[in-house]
């Protein structure tokens, strides 16, 4: 179970970037495992380590996965396992900062006053049909009560 995280990898810096790009590649921490000094020394400990942490962010995800369908923070509980892995798997880091930088990114792309103008006007249209066909239905068929229905 070979996962490269004893050494910290190596990240290139982009040639060409904006100033916040680079600042936010400069804050992060590098990649590779934080179990603490004395566990990575010892080779045996560390892999039992590592295991553990798979286990544990594999539970978290589980459980993640099953609140999808079923009422619970099931994507907020996938990203907390994400995060668990990623205390000592260099591909759960790497996945972690990417989906970091795209959900940065599309919270900029939704402040956009544009996007925002467009999101207000499919909004209000979308409410204006429902209004309609509601309108319609009870002008057929009236409001009738569950309890008062006649069989």
């Amino acid at each position: 179970m070979n996962t490269g995280s004893n050494e910290p990898a190596r990240v290139t810096e982009p040639t060409v970037a904006s100033v916040g790009e680079q600042l936010d590649a400069k804050a992060e921490q590098p990649l590779g495992s934080r179990a603490p000094q004395y566990i990575q020394s010892r080779r045996v400990l560390h892999l039992s380590w590592q295991v553990g942490v798979f286990i544990v962010g594999l539970a978290v995800v589980v459980a993640g996965i099953i609140m999808l369908p079923l009422p619970g923070p099931g994507w907020l509980v996938i990203f907390g396992g994400m995060a668990i892995w990623a205390t000592e798997f260099v591909w759960a880091q790497l996945v972690l900062r990417w989906t970091k930088r795209k959900v940065t990114e599309a919270a900029q792309r939704a402040l956009d006053p544009k996007v925002r103008r467009r999101n207000i006007i499919l909004t209000t249209i979308g409410l204006v049909i429902i209004a309609v066909l509601v309108g319609i239905y009870v002008w057929k068929f009236g409001i009738t009560m569950p309890w008062k229905i006649k069989e």
